[in-house]
């Protein structure tokens, strides 16, 4: 041993006989080395001798004996561990406090396991499925419907409308008619097939017509002008003997007098005042 090493370098004291420590090729005796350097253990406060395991993590020391989870006790030594608010915790204690439980089976998914999260909610990969077909959705696309989630396949299949004209399923929006659910694009005029949403129509046999269709193909004819009387909206006309005229049409055929509340004659198809029919 040199001379550097004969004696304690902080009490001078012989080390002939004795333990000692080295430290930065200095040699000090076990009493000196401890109260200098020894680090304090996070645990039970006291100093980790030389002779001592220390163990460290994120420059906190403990002896090996104090080294475990702070709330089942036991030994963290050469364990998996995890730490919360400077306290360590074994994977199980740290599982049952904080982990996520899965909002299927209520039960913690572990750490390091996979799990899959949607709306603020958890769930183990393999509880993460399909209500109806159980397939995992894993990231394909999903409808939620009264808490449960869904395939689109299968929320089509289950719950979707589907339009009365072409039978395929309407993913949004929709017209209602005839308490039947059509696609926009699909509700119709069933004449020229034109789009009907947000246009006037009318009802005949349970087809939806534009107001022109319907017109041409059931409005009655005015005796006068013999264009179609549209009933849209109520149209007023007049009728006598089978007969109908708009109301601007209903004049007398001689001196074109609006007949429209007043008598009149008939003299074969016309329709004439008391003077004219008089005359």
């Amino acid at each position: 041993m040199t001379s550097s090493h004969t004696d304690c370098h902080y009490c001078l004291q012989s080390l002939c006989g004795r333990k000692y420590a080295l430290r930065e090729e200095k040699a000090y005796c076990v009493t000196c080395y401890d109260s200098l350097f020894a680090n304090p253990c996070e645990e039970c406060k006291q100093p980790i001798e030389c002779d001592s395991k220390d163990l460290a993590y994120k420059g906190r020391h403990w002896h090996e004996g104090c080294f475990k989870c702070a709330k089942c006790s036991r030994s963290l030594v050469e364990k998996p561990f995890a730490a919360k608010d400077e306290l360590l915790l074994c994977t199980e204690c740290y599982s049952d406090e904080y982990s996520s439980k899965c909002f299927h089976c209520q039960k913690t998914i572990m750490p390091g396991s996979r799990k899959m999260e949607f709306k603020g909610s958890s769930w183990h990969e393999s509880c993460f499925v399909c209500q109806y077909c159980r397939q995992p959705l894993g990231t394909k696309p999903l409808i939620t419907k009264d808490n449960e989630n869904y395939c689109v396949p299968c929320f089509e299949k289950q719950f979707a409308h589907h339009c009365y004209s072409c039978k395929k399923v309407i993913t949004s929006g929709g017209v209602t008619y005839h308490d039947q659910p059509w696609h926009k694009e699909c509700f119709v005029c069933a004449g020229c097939k034109t789009q009907l949403t947000g246009q006037k129509f009318i009802s005949k046999d349970e087809y939806p017509y534009c107001v022109d269709c319907f017109s041409k193909f059931y409005a009655k004819k005015c005796a006068a002008c013999k264009k179609p009387i549209a009933a849209l909206g109520g149209a007023k006309y007049i009728s006598f003997e089978e007969r109908q005229w708009h109301r601007e049409c209903f004049n007398c055929a001689k001196c074109s007098i609006s007949l429209v509340g007043q008598g009149f004659l008939t003299r074969q198809d016309d329709v004439l005042c008391h003077e004219c029919g008089s005359a």
